[in-house]
C-alpha cells in the first residue's frame, strides 16, 4: 500500500485551522479580554422565517408514512432546481434542470469536480486566492500555476495570451479581496478560455452580495460561457447555510472536451460517490427564492452590508488602502506600518482583541495585506471599528 505523496507538499496546517487554534490558545490564557470575530466568512443571522417554516414543514412530512421519503435524487429535487432556474431567469439566463446540480456546498463541489479532469492539466489561478482552490489540486498532483493579482490591478488580473492554461479558477464577488469583475473583463478570460480550449471554474457564492446592476451575478451571463465555464454557488452566505449545508452547481450541456461531456461525467460522478441533499434542507432552499424568502435574505445581506460600510468608512477615515466592502461582504486592507500580515494578526488579537485573516495565507500577493469580513453583528461591528479607528 501507497500513500498520496501529494499531501506531504501541502501547508502544515489549514489557514483557518491554524487561525482557530492561536485563537483558542490566547483566549484560554486571557479569558477576561474580549474578541471580536471578523475573521472566518461564516454568518451569525440566524435562519429566515421562510426557510425555517418550510423545513418545519418537511420534518413534520418526514413523520408520516403517506409523505415520508427516502433516499432522493442525488442531482437534486426537481422543486429546488426550478426555483434556481426562475431565479437564473431574472437575470436573463435560461437553465435546463439537467444543468443544475445540487450539493452540500460549493466547497465540496469544487474540490470534487477534479475528478472530471486529468491530473496532466495545468492550473491557472490568481494569487491571492481561496486555498481550496490550491490545496485540492496539490492533493491530485497537478501543476499549478499564478497569475498575479496586486493592488496596482485593483486585485482583478486580467489572462495573459501567452501563459497556457487548461482550467482556470475565478471568483468574484473574489474570495479573500471583495474585488469583483466588470462585464467586460470577465469576456476577456472567456474569450481567453475558448483560444486556450481551457474550462473556467467560476465560484458565484457571494454574487448576492452584488448591489452594482452593471456588475455581472453570473459568468454564464457572458457571451461564449455556456462553452467554457462551471459555475458553483452556495446557499452559505446568501441564505445563512453554514450550518445546514447546500450549494449548487452549473454545468452546462455545451461543455465537451474531448468529445465527452462534462455534463454527463458530472452526473455519473454524482450518482456514484454522492447521495444527494437531505429533502429537509432542500425544501428550505427552495424557499430561499419564494417572495418571502428574498424579501428575508436580501434584509440579512443588507444588514451586512451595513457592517461593511461601517469598516470601510473607518478604513477610508484613516486612509488605508482596501478594496471591497461595496460589492462584498469582505474587506482586504493594507496593513498599516508596512507592517507584514501575521505580524499585523497577532497585533490586533493580542493587543486590539479583533480577528482578522492575514493576507499572507491566500498567496504570496497576499503578503502586507489584511481581510476583514461582515459577518458580526451591528453592535460587534461598530465596536471593532472604534477599537480600528484607535490603533491604526
Amino acid at each position: 500500500m501507497k500513500i498520496n505523496h501529494n499531501y506531504q507538499k501541502l501547508e502544515q496546517s489549514y489557514l483557518f485551522s491554524n487561525i482557530a487554534h492561536k485563537v483558542s490558545a490566547f483566549t484560554a490564557a486571557h479569558p477576561e479580554k474580549e474578541v471580536i470575530r471578523l475573521g472566518i466568512g461564516d454568518v451569525t443571522l440566524p435562519l429566515c422565517d421562510a426557510v425555517i417554516k418550510a423545513m418545519q414543514q418537511a420534518v413534520s412530512e418526514m413523520g408520516h408514512k403517506e409523505t415520508f421519503r427516502g433516499y432522493g435524487p442525488e442531482q437534486g429535487y426537481d422543486f429546488l432546481k426550478e426555483a434556481i432556474a426562475g431565479y437564473y431567469g431574472e437575470q436573463g439566463i435560461s437553465l435546463d434542470l439537467h444543468e443544475i446540480f445540487i450539493s452540500d456546498g460549493a466547497k465540496s463541489d469544487v474540490g470534487n469536480i477534479l475528478d472530471l479532469f486529468d491530473t496532466d492539466n495545468t492550473v491557472l489561478v490568481p494569487d491571492p486566492v481561496y486555498p481550496v482552490y490550491v490545496d485540492t489540486n496539490i492533493m491530485a498532483g497537478r501543476t499549478v500555476t499564478y497569475l498575479n493579482a496586486t493592488a496596482q490591478n485593483g486585485f482583478l488580473p486580467l489572462p495573459d495570451p501567452a501563459q497556457k492554461a487548461d482550467i482556470i479558477y475565478l471568483c468574484s464577488p473574489n474570495n479573500p479581496t471583495g474585488a469583483v469583475y466588470t462585464r467586460e473583463q470577465l469576456k476577456q478570460w472567456v474569450d481567453y478560455a475558448l483560444v486556450q480550449k481551457a474550462l473556467i471554474l467560476f465560484d458565484a457564492a457571494y454574487e448576492a452580495f452584488i448591489k452594482d446592476p452593471s456588475l455581472p451575478r453570473s459568468i454564464l451571463s457572458i457571451e461564449g460561457a455556456r462553452k467554457c465555464a462551471i459555475e458553483f454557488c452556495s446557499f452559505s452566505k446568501t441564505a445563512g447555510f453554514t450550518g445546514t449545508r447546500c450549494g449548487y452547481t452549473v454545468v452546462p450541456q455545451e461543455l465537451t472536451f474531448e468529445g465527452a461531456s462534462l455534463n454527463a461525467m458530472w452526473l455519473r460522478r454524482q450518482t456514484t460517490k454522492f447521495n444527494g441533499v437531505s429533502y429537509i434542507v432542500q425544501k428550505g432552499a427552495a424557499a430561499v427564492f419564494t417572495p418571502e424568502g428574498q424579501k428575508q435574505v436580501k434584509a440579512n445581506i443588507d444588514y451586512y452590508r451595513q457592517n461593511a460600510a461601517v469598516l470601510a468608512d473607518t478604513l477610508r477615515e484613516k486612509n488605508i488602502w482596501f478594496t471591497g466592502g461595496e460589492n462584498s461582504p469582505y474587506l482586504w486592507m493594507q496593513c498599516p506600518n508596512q507592517m507584514d500580515s501575521w505580524a499585523f494578526f497577532d497585533y490586533l488579537l493580542t493587543e486590539v482583541g479583533i480577528v482578522g485573516t492575514p493576507g499572507s495565507g491566500f498567496g504570496k500577493n497576499g503578503e502586507g495585506f489584511f481581510r476583514l469580513t461582515a459577518f458580526n453583528d451591528h453592535e460587534n461591528t461598530k465596536k471593532a471599528a472604534e477599537r480600528l479607528r484607535a490603533c491604526l
